[in-house]
């Protein structure tokens, strides 16, 4: 089994790499569907953070409006740190039980962890190698702005919330640059590359 760590800045094209990954034939954790799961109605974390944040960060349906509750969180770091409290925990169990389960049905699994906190939650450390997926800030604000609607002082919240990807490289094996102008064939070759490699 080769643990390897997917991580990148929000909207810098990890999906991309992730989805690629994973038709080579890696097996794919996400730790954001995890997130999402994990704050799902009626779960503890779910009554933590209506408790810490209140019921103004719900939808009609009482499920989490993640866009409210992000507008608070990446506006303030003390609440996104209360936040990561309440479900960094409960998103690292759940990614340990996802691994355990793919390394009992397949010994030689190659598990891919796509996290954007994988190095700010010290998930790195478990993972034998890391590929960071690297776009530049102008290019992030701008996908964010067209993928998900954000003012430009939302998409900037967000990106100042992570550790900016200048420095997430370092702690990379790989880096995928996934800016302006590149296709995304080119991407894809340069993940087969790498895939290939792991696989040696």
């Amino acid at each position: 089994m080769m643990l390897i760590g997917l991580t990148g800045g929000i909207a810098s094209g990890k999906s991309l790499v992730a989805e690629e990954l994973k038709r080579l034939g890696a097996h794919l954790i996400d730790a954001d569907e995890i997130a999402r799961e994990v704050v799902k109605r009626g779960l503890p974390a779910y009554n933590e953070i209506v408790k810490e944040f209140g019921e103004k960060i719900l939808n009609p349906d009482k499920t989490i409006n993640r866009k409210v509750l992000g507008n608070i969180v990446f506006s303030n770091t003390e609440l996104r740190r209360r936040l990561e409290r309440i479900t960094h925990p409960k998103i690292r169990k759940k990614i340990d039980k996802y691994i355990k389960e793919i390394k009992g049905r397949n010994p030689d699994a190659i598990i891919v962890v796509d996290a954007a906190l994988l190095i700010e939650a010290g998930l790195y450390k478990k993972m034998e190698k890391v590929i960071v997926v690297y776009a530049d800030e102008k290019t992030q604000i701008e996908r964010l702005m067209e993928r998900d609607g954000f003012t430009m002082d939302e998409a900037k919240n967000r990106l100042s919330a992570q550790m900016p990807l200048t420095e997430k490289v370092r702690y990379a094996d790989f880096v995928i640059e996934n800016v302006e102008g590149k296709s995304k064939e080119k991407i894809k070759d340069e993940v087969k590359t790498i895939f290939e490699k792991l696989n040696a």
